[in-house]
C-alpha cells in the first residue's frame, strides 16, 4: 500500500514539474521578456555567477530555461513537504468546502518563492504587470491537480453530482460530516441485519435502477464479519464502498483497501469504481480529442444523411432515446430516426417476432424501417449523432452499449455490472459479436471489458471498430 501510494506522488509530481516547467518557460518568453537580447542578458548574468561561485558545473548546463526548471523543482519540493499540498482524505471530517483558502496558501507560497528566486537569480528588466498575473496562474494549476475532484468536475463528472447511500447509519452521526458524504448527495438512510445480505443488495440494485448510486455507507457497529455472499457482492459491483466498524475486519476476499481509525471506530475504505479519479479524467480527455476530431469528419456524413430521412419520412431525423448510463443515470441518447414516427411503441406488439433474447429488440427484415435505412443501421451510420453524447460527457467512445430506461427490469445483480462503467459508441462486442442474439453475450463482452478496463484496451478497440463494420453485419439496437 505503502508503495503503491508513493508511486502515484512520484507520477504526479513528474507530471506537475513537467506541466510548470513547460507554462513557465512559455510565459517567460512570451510574456515577461521584452526581447530576446533580454533573454541574452539573463544569460550572461547566469556564465558570470557560475564563473565566480559553481565553477564544477558544465557550462553547457547553464540557460534561462533550465534556471526555471530548476525553480520549478525546489519549489514542488518545497510544496510537498507541507501539510496542505497533499492528496484529500476523503475520509476526513469536512465542514466546509475551502478551495479558497488551499488558493491563498499555495498562491503566497509560491509568489514568494519565485521572487525569492529572481532575485538569487539576477532575473531582471521583466514586465511588471505580466509578471503579477503570473503569481495567479501556478497557484491555479497546483489547484486544479492537487486531486481529481475538479478536474473531474470540469470535464462533466462533478462530485456534488454523486449519490450515497447508508446502513445502519444514525441521521446524527459525526461520520456523516466525512468529506467522502458530505459533498455527495444522500438518496436514502436504510436499515438492515447482516444476516440477510439480499437485502441490502436489493436495495441498491432498485436504486441503481433509477437514479446513479456512486457509493455505498454501512455501519458494522462491532461486527468483525458480513456474509461472502454479501461482500462478494460489494467488491464487484464497482462502486465506493465504506464500512465502519469499532471491531478488527476481517475479509474472505483478497483486494486492496484502505483502513483508517477515527474516533475509535476503523473506517475500512475500498474504491473499484474503475472509471474514477485521474483514470476518467484521461478516459475523458481522449473521448473529447477524438470526439471533437470525429465530428469533424462526419459532420459532411451526418448533412447528407439528415437530408436522406428528411426527404423519406419528414422530421424529425434525429430522435431522442432514454438509455441508462453510468451507474445508473438516465440520459437522452441521440440517433438518427431509421424507422418510422412513433414505431418504438410498436415494440410490444412485434415481441413474437423478435429475434433476441432479454432487453435485446430486433427484428428479421423490420417493417418499421424507412426504405433504404436498413444500409444506414448496417454500417452503424444511424449512431454518429452519439457523438454528441460523447462530448456531452452522457457516453463514452467505448463501452458497454447502453439500453433503454424501461430495459432495467431485466437486470439482476449480475447485469447490473454494466452499468458501474461509461456506456459507449463502441466495444468488445461491435468488433468481436456483433450479431449476438442472446442477452448473455452482450454482458459477458460487458464484464470483460469491465474487468480488463484500461486506455490501452479502450484504443485497441477505437482502431478495431472501423474495420469491423466491412467484416460482419450489423445487428442490434
Amino acid at each position: 500500500m505503502k508503495i503503491n501510494s508513493l508511486l502515484k506522488y512520484l507520477i504526479r509530481f513528474t507530471f506537475l514539474q513537467i506541466l510548470i516547467t513547460a507554462v513557465t518557460i512559455w510565459y517567460f518568453d512570451n510574456f515577461l521578456l521584452f526581447s530576446n537580447a533580454d533573454k541574452f542578458q539573463l544569460y550572461l548574468s547566469l556564465v558570470d555567477d557560475r564563473n565566480r561561485f559553481l565553477t564544477f558545473i558544465p557550462l553547457n548546463l547553464i540557460t534561462v530555461d533550465a534556471v526555471l526548471a530548476l525553480i520549478t523543482f525546489l519549489f514542488l519540493i518545497l510544496l510537498y513537504s507541507t501539510n496542505f499540498y497533499n492528496y484529500v482524505n476523503e475520509l476526513d471530517y469536512s465542514f466546509e468546502k475551502k478551495y479558497l483558502d488551499e488558493y491563498l496558501n499555495i498562491y503566497l507560497l509560491w509568489t514568494s518563492f519565485l521572487f525569492s528566486s529572481f532575485l538569487i537569480f539576477r532575473f531582471s528588466g521583466l514586465s511588471r504587470g505580466y509578471l503579477i498575473l503570473f503569481t495567479f496562474l501556478v497557484p491555479l494549476i497546483l489547484l486544479l491537480f492537487r486531486n481529481s475532484e475538479l478536474i473531474s468536475g470540469l470535464l462533466g463528472r462533478a462530485i456534488i453530482n454523486e449519490n450515497f447511500v447508508t446502513f445502519n447509519l444514525e441521521d446524527d452521526s459525526i461520520f456523516r460530516n466525512l468529506r467522502i458524504m458530505s459533498f455527495r448527495n444522500n438518496l436514502g438512510s436504510f436499515k438492515f441485519d447482516k444476516r440477510s445480505p439480499s437485502k441490502i443488495i436489493e436495495i441498491i440494485d432498485g436504486l441503481n435502477k433509477t437514479i446513479n448510486v456512486n457509493l455505498v455507507v454501512i455501519n458494522l457497529d462491532k461486527s468483525k464479519s458480513i456474509p461472502f455472499k454479501l461482500e462478494k457482492y460489494l467488491v464487484n459491483i464497482n462502486k465506493k464502498v465504506l464500512i465502519i466498524t469499532k471491531e478488527e475486519f476481517l475479509f474472505n476476499n483478497t483486494f486492496i483497501y484502505r483502513e483508517e481509525i477515527l474516533d475509535q471506530h476503523r473506517l475500512i475504505y475500498f474504491n473499484n469504481d474503475i472509471q474514477y479519479g485521474a483514470k476518467y479524467v484521461l478516459k475523458r480527455l481522449i473521448d473529447l480529442i477524438l470526439g471533437t476530431l470525429a465530428l469533424v469528419i462526419f459532420t459532411p456524413f451526418m448533412l447528407l444523411i439528415s437530408i436522406f430521412i428528411f426527404f423519406k419520412d419528414g422530421g424529425p431525423v434525429i430522435i431522442k432515446q432514454n438509455r441508462v448510463g453510468l451507474h445508473g443515470q438516465i440520459f437522452k441518447m441521440y440517433k438518427f430516426r431509421t424507422m418510422y414516427q412513433h414505431s418504438h411503441a410498436l415494440r410490444e406488439d412485434l415481441q413474437e417476432l423478435n429475434t433476441k433474447s432479454g432487453p435485446l429488440f430486433k427484428i428479421d427484415n423490420d417493417p418499421r424501417l424507412i426504405p433504404g435505412a436498413v444500409f444506414l443501421r448496417k454500417y452503424s451510420l444511424d449512431e454518429l449523432p452519439q457523438i454528441i453524447n460523447v462530448l456531452l460527457g452522457r457516453m463514452s467512445l467505448v463501452g458497454p452499449r447502453p439500453l433503454f430506461d424501461s430495459d432495467t427490469k431485466f437486470f439482476d445483480s449480475n447485469y447490473m455490472r454494466r452499468l458501474n462503467v461509461m456506456p459507449g459508441m463502441t466495444g468488445l462486442l461491435q468488433i468481436n459479436d456483433r450479431n449476438a442474439n442472446d442477452f448473455e453475450t452482450w454482458f459477458k463482452y460487458d464484464v470483460e471489458y469491465i474487468e480488463n478496463w484500461s486506455l490501452y484496451l479502450d484504443i485497441k478497440i477505437i482502431l478495431k471498430t472501423i474495420p469491423s463494420l466491412f467484416i460482419r453485419n450489423i445487428q442490434g439496437k
